[in-house]
This record gives structure tokens, C-alpha cells and sequence, in this order.
């Protein structure tokens, strides 16, 4: 494959190369070892509350050089704008209502979770070499089959949910919210402001214990969620009050994970994907034109910052392509050089030749241009006469779903356009108003966006898995 082949021989100027079948060493290199991955999942960002996105309330200087070092996508959708089916997106590679969890989120006395039978990129990268680390929130359930540990991690750290104050209640009488590793608590009640630091250190210890073998470390930052919590070092330093103090002192702790890796000669094979969950509130100045908050389908709701750097990875591009959390995990595969089972259906695609600068758009899935480019090709495609002149495959691979934090379907996206579904049919021009400001009257553009939403539709009627369910028979 091109793209593997031109990374295979970056690595090898480098004495440290990927393995192309994902099933060790390669006997022609004795010094083979796939790629680091790590994903740091931040909780609540909005889309402009970085220095790269245009931020100058507060100071990102460490995540803004990420982004100079590598791509920053100008186009990113979070799965869903709220916690529980943000997470199942991005660790599935699925849409949330695909894996019965598009509905709210997962609270301690939730009987629903991950299903055991899904097949998460941890469980996938640990079968295959890979040493698998969740240090931060989990929120995918609370029941044994639905814990980080049950999911393909075999170090964990952190809480299974948020510190607000409908998930504290359930620990009011237990002396408050414990922070586990491994299975046991360490501490009782957490404390907000200490979290940030404490995921940075264990993610270190981590990365220093496990810097032989490649790792897969999945970093879900409590911050920015509310309550927020800030260290006595970081109050009062920004220009946007406790929000702006946390985000400084983000961008202080991921600083210090990448200076690990350095320190560690670990820099220069580590790939390093930085998201958010979802949204959190529009944009601030005209300059800003993004509506919408946290639970909602305006887009900024669910458009968010995202950036990746690493090897292979070209550095300092701005790419307006559309993706989204789902896409994560058949890249990663593909980075790691595994391939996704045969059988496993996903929504997300393979955007490594996007990542390695041989195209600005997501390649056709028939084209074959990375390890992993035909798994979409797994969805099933039988449109019925009414939408098949109107609609093809690609472009219904690559359409954006919107779902709202109660899961209902409520917006699709196809290139520059996108179609709101209720409560009446609106479409926007998010090239020339990515407000959503001045609905476009263009008829047959909105039949074939409708078409979409209604293929979509069926294929999730028909398709769609049930969640786990923990003491009953589903």
C-alpha cells in the first residue's frame, strides 16, 4: 500500500519502523515496532477554546504547538453532543445509536453500558501487541461487563463518570465519589482540582513502565466539565475566570506528557490525537460565528477541536475535510497496522492518506488507498428506486449524522450543506453561514439530503445492536 509503504520507510530512517501485518516484529527489520497511540479526550471544549482556534482569552501555547507540528481539522464532529454517546462513538467506531447507546448518559445506577460483544479499538489494539491504558472518565457503564477493564484496558485510573452534582448523589453515604485504579479505590471523595494533574502523572507512569512495547493510552480529561476544578497554581492566570484558568492548566499537563515523550525518545514514533466530547457554547465576537451549546445540534454543539501529530503525519495543515470521532478507530488500526476484522461494521473511515498529505479529501472507499479504507463498504447499500438517482454510496458514506443528546436524529450534513429535520425542513450553507443564520430555498439539494437522513433512517432500524443490560435477559 502507498501510504503504509512511505510510512514503513520513514520509520526505517529512523531504525524504528511499523510491522504491516500488525503481528509483530518484521523479520527483514529486527528493529520493527509499530506506532504509539495516545488520545487525549477532553471533556466539554468549545470549538474556539484553544489559541488555534482563535482563542485570546487564555494561553494554549503546548496544544498549539501540537497543532503547528501536525493537522488541525477545521470540520470535527464529536458522535454526540453529551458524554455517554460521544465515548461509545469514538471507542466503537460507530454511531452511538448503532451501539444502543444514543440516549443520554450512563449514571451509577444505569443497568445499560458498552455491550461485551462490541469490539472497542482497546480490545482490538490489545490483541495485537498493544499495552491499553483508560486513565480519566469512563461513563459507558457502571455494571462489571461495561467497565474499562471488561473493554480492552488493562491499566486503568480515573472515575466512571462526572463529579456534577446528579451523579455525586449516589455516593453521598459512601463518603463520596472514589477514584479507582485497577479495580480498587485509592481515594474517597475525588477532588476536582486535582484530577488534571493526577491522569497526567499516572498517564506518564504509564508510558515510562510500558516504553518497550507500543501502548495505546486513551486519556479522557474530566476538565472542562462542571464542576471545575483548578489547582491553587492556575487560579487567576487567564483572562476568562475559572473555565480560562482550567484550560491553562490543561495545556500546562498535556505539555508535560509531551515533554515525557520526549524525555523518553518516545516523541518521534507516538502519534497524538487531542478531541473534545462535544461542544460547550457559541462562539464569542463576529469572528466566531458557531451557535449553539453543549446538548444541542447546532454546530457548535458538536463541532469541536481536534488535532494530530506524529510521524507521518504532515505538519502545520489546516484540513476543512469533514470527519468525526468514529473515524478514529479505523485510522488508528490502520496506523497500528491492524486490520479491522472481517464482519465488523463500522461508520467511521480510514483518514490516513488525509493524515500523510496524499489527499485534502476523504478518498473514495472502493479507491484501496489505506489498510483499512473498505470497511464502510460493510454497510449495507440497497437504496430503493425513489433516492437511488439522487443519492450515491460515497456520498452517503461520507455524510455526518447529527443526533441529539436524547439520540433523536436531527440533522445531516453532506459537503458545504446541511439539512435540520425538525420540527420543518431547513437547509444551510455552512461554507457561506456556518451561523445556520439564512436557511437556502434549493429544492433538490434538500430532497437529496432528506434522502440521506431517511437511508440512514432504515439502515439503523434495520442494523442498529442493543446495548448491554446488566441482570436482565435482552
Amino acid at each position: 500500500m502507498k501510504l503504509l509503504m512511505s510510512l514503513l520507510m520513514l520509520f526505517l530512517s529512523a531504525t524504528s519502523v511499523w510491522a504491516e501485518d500488525g503481528a509483530g516484529p518484521s523479520r527483514a527489520a529486527p528493529e520493527v515496532r509499530k506506532p504509539n497511540l495516545i488520545l487525549i479526550l477532553v471533556d466539554d471544549q468549545g470549538y474556539y477554546d484553544l489559541g488555534c482556534y482563535g482563542a485570546t482569552e487564555f494561553a494554549t501555547p503546548r496544544i498549539d504547538a501540537l497543532a503547528a507540528a501536525g493537522v488541525r481539522f477545521t470540520d470535527y464532529y464529536a458522535a454526540a453532543p453529551i458524554c455517554s454517546p460521544s465515548r461509545a462513538g469514538l471507542l466503537t467506531g460507530c454511531y452511538p445509536r448503532r451501539v444502543g447507546l444514543e440516549t443520554w448518559v450512563q449514571r451509577a445506577d444505569s443497568p445499560r453500558g458498552l455491550h461485551p460483544d462490541e469490539l472497542t479499538i482497546a480490545e482490538l489494539l490489545r490483541a495485537n501487541g498493544y499495552a491499553t491504558a483508560c486513565i480519566g472518565k469512563w461513563h459507558l457503564g457502571f455494571a462489571p461487563p461495561f467497565l474499562p477493564q471488561a473493554q480492552g484496558f488493562e491499566h486503568t485510573f480515573g472515575l466512571l463518570h462526572n463529579l456534577d452534582p446528579v451523579e455525586t448523589v449516589y455516593f453521598k453515604d459512601q463518603g463520596g465519589v472514589p477514584l479507582w485504579r485497577n479495580g480498587e479505590v485509592v481515594k474517597r471523595p475525588a477532588e476536582p482540582a486535582e484530577l488534571t494533574q493526577l491522569y497526567t502523572d499516572e498517564a506518564i507512569a504509564f508510558i515510562e513502565k510500558n516504553r518497550e512495547r507500543p501502548f495505546f493510552l486513551y486519556l479522557p480529561h474530566t476538565t472542562l466539565h462542571e464542576p471545575l476544578g483548578v489547582s491553587p497554581e492556575f487560579q487567576g492566570r487567564s483572562h476568562f475566570g475559572m473555565y480560562g484558568d482550567a484550560i491553562q492548566e490543561l495545556d500546562f499537563h498535556v505539555g508535560r506528557l509531551l515533554d515525557a515523550l520526549k524525555r523518553l525518545n518516545l516523541a518521534d514514533r507516538t502519534v497524538v490525537v487531542y478531541a473534545s466530547d462535544n461542544g460547550r457554547g457559541p462562539g464569542r465576537r463576529a469572528a466566531q460565528p458557531l451557535r449553539g451549546n453543549k446538548l444541542t445540534t447546532y454546530e457548535a454543539g458538536l463541532r469541536v477541536p481536534c488535532l494530530v501529530a506524529g510521524p507521518g503525519i504532515r505538519p502545520g495543515h489546516v484540513l476543512p475535510a469533514i470527519v468525526h470521532a468514529m473515524d478514529w478507530y479505523p485510522t488508528l488500526a490502520t496506523l497500528a497496522g491492524v486490520r479491522v476484522p472481517e464482519g465488523r461494521i463500522l461508520d467511521g473511515r480510514d483518514l490516513t492518506p488525509l493524515l500523510a498529505g496524499e489527499t485534502d479529501t476523504i478518498p473514495s472507499a472502493r479507491a484501496g488507498r489505506s489498510l483499512n479504507a473498505a470497511v464502510p463498504l460493510r454497510r449495507p447499500w440497497h437504496p430503493p428506486g425513489e433516492w437511488a438517482p439522487l443519492v450515491t454510496q460515497d456520498e452517503y458514506l461520507n455524510a455526518f449524522f447529527y443526533h441529539g443528546s436524547e439520540g433523536q436524529l436531527a440533522a445531516v450534513r453532506s459537503g458545504r450543506w446541511k439539512l435540520t429535520l425538525s420540527p420543518t425542513l431547513q437547509l444551510f450553507d455552512l461554507e457561506a453561514d456556518p451561523g445556520e443564520s439564512k436557511p437556502v430555498r434549493a429544492g433538490a439539494l434538500q430532497r437529496q439530503l432528506r434522502g440521506l437522513a431517511i437511508l440512514f433512517q432504515e439502515e439503523m432500524s434495520r442494523d442498529a445492536r442493543r446495548a448491554g443490560y446488566a441482570g436482565t435477559e435482552r
